[in-house]
């Protein structure tokens, strides 16, 4: 009965986790919606091992996006990673926002980014995380983080230049 009702609880967990961790991957991957997919099947699935353990931590979201992160860090690392398969587009959500063009030129210009600086500016920007705990995330310290967050920051605003007020919605 235990195992079930910890079943159970993980179930719940990852039902109301998925999107979230399905949205942070997307911009972890730049857009690259496939291998976002994988990341969260894999990232749950490690949850789901040890389960048992991190249920029973304060903030399961938050271990579960660090599980995201260095999911991400690790896949990156593989020599395979480089490989995209590009015959198709990816499948696009009906409805298309109108702020398209501007979504674009930021997922482009956050591809460009090393995987550790888009990783710390997804973590500090897109989940609002300190820098303690974007350094615990990453395994780094408080000082690295500032200082590739730093840099990230200015590498992204010579990437998209001074005119991306122009693909803004008026």
């Amino acid at each position: 009965m235990r195992q079930a009702a910890r079943a159970d609880q993980y179930a719940e967990f990852a039902a109301a986790r998925a999107g979230h961790l399905y949205r942070s991957a997307c911009l972890l991957t730049a857009g690259d919606t496939h291998l976002a997919e994988d990341l969260v099947q894999e990232t749950l699935g490690r949850l789901y091992v040890r389960w048992g353990r991190v249920s029973r931590v304060e903030n399961p979201a938050g271990y579960a996006q660090t599980v995201l992160t260095r999911t991400f860090l690790t896949h990156q690392r593989r020599r395979s990673s480089r490989e995209r398969a590009v015959d198709t587009l990816p499948d696009l959500a009906d409805g298309a926002a109108t702020d398209t063009p501007l979504r674009l030129t930021l997922l482009q210009a956050l591809g460009r980014l090393p995987a550790k600086d888009r990783a710390v500016v997804i973590l500090r920007y897109w989940e609002d995380r300190s820098i303690e705990e974007t350094a615990d995330a990453l395994n780094a310290s408080s000082a690295a983080v500032r200082t590739r967050c730093s840099r990230a920051l200015g590498r992204l605003r010579d990437l998209l230049g001074e005119d991306i007020g122009t693909y803004a919605r008026p």
